[in-house]
């Protein structure tokens, strides 16, 4: 797409700078150039020595190649305009695209924090459930005890971690 728009574009000034630069005329197979309204040919000023209907001729054919080089220079500016517009919407597009993508990445990182909190809050509440319960049986000794100890003391340091990620 851009590159058909870039391929017209080139044309369009091409054909503009040929006729900007050589404003000529063919009428009747001969070759007037016009400046100033001044017709001339191969170099000689020919406005004297041409006829009236001549010189209609040439200078309305003038006029309508003008036209025609305004309706084209026209055209070439709603083109370019176009095309920044399309470009400007496409960034646009690609920013709201990043920002969403964004907000996604954030939002799973909040779920996946509030996982972890869930599930170490769980693994701490078991541990000291399976504590009591042993230690109401009379079933722990020291060294058994001081290992649950810990393994408590480590759940709920990591209960703490994952609650500070959380936020």
């Amino acid at each position: 797409m851009k590159n058909t728009i870039r391929v017209l574009l080139v044309i369009v000034f091409v054909l503009i700078g040929k006729s900007l630069f050589a404003q000529a005329v063919t009428v009747n197979n001969t070759i007037y150039e016009v400046k100033k309204g001044v017709i001339y040919k191969d170099g000689v000023d020919v406005t004297t020595t041409l006829s009236v209907d001549e010189k209609a001729k040439v200078l309305s054919t003038f006029e309508k190649k003008s036209l025609e080089l305004e309706e084209a220079e026209k055209v070439q500016k709603q083109l370019e305009k176009a095309e920044k517009e399309q470009e400007k919407a496409e960034k646009d597009q690609k920013k709201a695209e990043k920002k969403q993508k964004k907000a996604e990445k954030a939002l799973k990182k909040k779920e996946k924090a509030q996982s972890n909190f869930d599930k170490a809050t769980k693994k701490h509440q078991a541990a000291i459930k399976k504590y009591e319960k042993l230690k109401k049986k009379g079933k722990l000794s020291p060294e058994d005890e001081r290992k649950s100890l810990e393994k408590i003391e480590k759940l709920n340091s990591n209960i703490a971690k994952a609650k500070k990620k959380l936020k």
